[in-house]
């Protein structure tokens, strides 16, 4: 099969568009259950872009018969994945402490009027993982690094099926 008889098919490109999602949730789940590795709050808005993405490409099987919505469903898949990617490169920025992260990046504050106690307990009952710690690296990137990229690719790729499905839908 070709690339054009790929494109032509209703269900190739949602169907690619899910299982892409799952498996990089699946990575991300699978490295906090059995990696060990705890997620900072970027990391957890990086998996709502494949979630979205997820969800565009469950619509557009659904309404898979209509190129046009197919087409525009694949295209905001890819738009996900951008968003993603934005996302990733944002975080990977924090890692290398090119700028600051958001207000939930950095150590909450505790309110001193507590007693010494109290504030103990809130301290150890509050969990927090630093944006800019770097967990895990591979070559010299991190999985925010990674993720960009992979982000990015998906979204080439997605917004190239959108395009191209386009293109062989008006010959």
């Amino acid at each position: 099969m070709d690339l054009q008889e790929f494109f032509d098919r209703p269900r190739a490109v949602p169907t690619a568009i899910i299982l892409a999602c799952a498996a990089a949730l699946g990575t991300a789940l699978a490295a906090e259950t059995w990696g060990g590795l705890e997620p900072c709050v970027l990391c957890i808005y990086q998996r709502y872009a494949y979630l979205g993405a997820f969800c565009f490409g469950v619509a557009a099987l659904a309404f898979g018969p209509n190129p046009a919505v197919r087409r525009l469903l694949v295209a905001g898949a890819g738009l996900a994945f951008l968003g993603g990617a934005a996302v990733a490169a944002f975080h990977v920025g924090v890692e290398q402490h090119w700028w600051r992260g958001t207000a939930e990046c950095h150590a909450p504050v505790f309110d001193l009027s507590l007693s010494p106690a109290e504030l103990r307990e809130r301290m150890l009952n509050t969990r927090f993982v630093p944006c800019d710690v770097i967990s895990w690296s591979l070559f010299g990137l991190s999985l925010a690094g990674y993720n960009f990229l992979g982000s990015l690719a998906l979204a080439t790729a997605t917004l190239f099926a959108a395009w191209r499905s386009g293109r062989s839908a008006s010959r």
